[in-house]
């Protein structure tokens, strides 16, 4: 059984392969009838990158507004170091997908912004008591933080490339009310070769066979996340006016 299933995403893949050869625009009926035929295997594989940790608690935290403070460069010991602009990037993806799910309130960043101007600058040691201070200045039931650990952009072209793109980061979700971190998500993903990893065929269809770029794997980190977070507290939407 495990071999049929293997053969059948040898086939769909050199298919795949064959239409990017000839042609980057692939044909939509042809991606329909690949999707058709994934929508049909059983799913042989979880690599999404997202590992999360939620208190107990979390159920009971019950969530109005929260505030997204912006996320500080860690970068891990293999990289040592990130591009310019890699922690503003995941950040502007954060705030702007939190404000897209709904629900909860989301403070404006032009008001984060000015709060972050009255706190010490944001570091791995004082980075938990910042986001604290930040959502009582902000009268914020929470406030997602956290660090950006990998960005690594990918070297080469959609379809052969010779670096994949890589992203790592770690969030946080700290109660306003009892000053506890009821959340905790780390995410990290680097594209892979079907030839390294065959599991990943769902990503590899749904990016139609094409290396991605950094921003892409990390908006699809923050909206897994995002998504989990969601899931797990207790939303009472405010109602204008109260």
């Amino acid at each position: 059984m495990k071999w049929r299933w293997f053969t059948i995403a040898m086939l769909a893949i050199g298919l795949m392969f064959g239409v990017a050869a000839c042609n980057k625009n692939i044909d939509t009926k042809f991606e329909d009838q690949i999707n058709d035929t994934v929508r049909g295997m059983p799913f042989i594989g979880n690599d999404t990158g997202l590992n999360v940790q939620a208190v107990r608690s979390i159920k009971q935290v019950i969530i109005h507004k929260i505030a997204v403070m912006p996320l500080i460069d860690a970068p891990d010991q293999i990289d040592k170091e990130l591009p310019p602009g890699s922690s503003e990037s995941v950040t502007a993806q954060l705030y702007a997908q939190a404000t897209v799910v709904g629900g909860w309130q989301v403070v404006p960043q032009d008001d984060v912004g000015d709060a972050m101007q009255q706190l010490p600058p944001t570091t791995p040691a004082n980075m938990d008591a910042n986001a604290l201070a930040l959502g009582k200045k902000l009268a914020a039931d929470g406030v997602i933080y956290g660090s950006v650990n990998k960005y690594r952009e990918r070297v080469g072209f959609e379809y052969s490339a010779q670096t994949p793109a890589a992203v790592a980061f770690t969030l946080n979700f700290v109660d306003e009310h009892s000053g506890q971190i009821v959340w905790t998500a780390k995410y990290a993903r680097e594209q892979k070769a079907l030839t390294e990893n065959v599991f990943d065929l769902p990503h590899f269809i749904q990016n139609k066979g094409r290396w991605v770029r950094a921003h892409d794997i990390a908006q699809e980190g923050v909206n897994a996340a995002l998504a989990n977070l969601y899931s797990k507290l207790t939303i009472q939407p405010v109602v204008q006016g109260q």
